[in-house]
């Protein structure tokens, strides 16, 4: 059974290859090659931050990293570090809901379950938290599993990427029990 841990530091490299070992593979047939490389640029990638506040996850085994996942009790609703700006305040877990972020799988390790693993995981620390509800922006390979998990779609949007590539995602909820 591949292990469940809080992700490091020392993972990032390895984050940064299963990252794009995951989007190049399974955004096949949902992204051209020019949104997949785009967004790999600009969008996707470890996020250091989740990491430092011990909300993100990695699944690994034998030594390899199988998944990798995680929530966060801060604004920033997706991307790496790439992405952010340098302010990303804490949420209100009685107004606010926690973000699902970053969910990357191997290509030799999908539809496995590691995805509703990691799922579990954060819903459970959420929780924990006190949030009552759960956001996230899920790229399109990603809905299906999302709606699974009992997420709603709030509707399509589409980022506009600094080299005028556009890459349609949906942004997603769901209340906690």
């Amino acid at each position: 059974m591949p292990r469940l841990r809080i992700a490091t530091l020392s993972d990032v490299p390895r984050l940064q290859r299963l990252v794009e070992q995951s989007v190049r593979t399974l955004s096949e047939g949902y992204y051209s090659p020019s949104q997949v490389e785009s967004a790999l640029r600009y969008v996707f990638g470890p996020d250091t931050r989740l990491i430092a506040d011990e909300t993100y996850y990695v699944i690994e085994d034998a030594g390899e990293l199988a998944a990798a996942g995680g929530w966060s009790r801060r604004l920033t609703l997706y991307g790496g570090d790439q992405a952010k700006g340098t302010d990303d305040p804490l949420l209100d877990p009685a107004a606010d809901p926690a973000r699902i972020r970053a969910f990357f799988v191997h290509p030799s390790w999908a539809r496995r379950g590691l995805g509703r693993r990691l799922f579990e995981r954060c819903r459970e620390a959420a929780v924990a938290a006190g949030f009552a509800a759960l956001e996230l922006m899920a790229t399109l390979p990603g809905v299906p599993l999302y709606r699974t998990l009992g997420f709603t779609a709030a509707g399509p949007t589409v980022a506009e990427l600094p080299d005028g590539e556009l890459l349609p995602m949906v942004r997603m909820s769901r209340p906690l029990p």
